[in-house]
């Protein structure tokens, strides 16, 4: 099975996290779920290197990185992630209207507090995400 390693960004800004919606795909299991953005780290990169690109490239804003959240291995159906999500903000003087989507659909900043952040249909390897910042109501506490 194929083993792919990636990095996610959980962006706070003024107190919600930053959720972005996948376009159709022809897996099911990843098809218009919401996700954590971030991707793949290319070689002679850190982790947090390559985060700071793949934000860049998919929202055209820049973040600061800070401490890694927590590291998720998940098996989807036809490979295995390793995901480490790293806590970030927007940099100095970023703000949420400045980002512009080129590879999702859609965006939502919720409160980890909001239901409908619970509710969102997320990617199975993001779930474990997910019910850490529902555990934790303020991103950093």
């Amino acid at each position: 099975m194929k083993r792919i390693s990636v990095v996610a960004a959980v962006i706070e800004h003024k107190g919600r996290i930053l959720c972005v919606q996948r376009p159709a795909n022809k897996y099911d299991y990843i098809s218009r779920k919401w996700e954590f953005p971030g991707g793949k780290i290319e070689v002679g990169e850190t982790r947090q290197e390559g985060l700071v690109r793949e934000i860049t490239e998919e929202l055209s804003v820049e973040v600061e990185v800070g401490d890694l959240l927590l590291t998720v291995e998940h098996e989807y159906p036809d490979f295995h992630i390793t995901m480490h999500a790293f806590h970030c903000t927007l940099s100095p003087g970023t703000r949420d209207s400045d980002l512009h989507l080129s590879e999702h659909i859609d965006l939502r900043w919720l409160e980890a507090t909001d239901t409908a952040f619970g509710q969102l249909d997320w990617a199975g390897a993001d779930v474990p995400i997910v019910d850490v910042l529902m555990a934790k109501p303020a991103v950093g506490a």
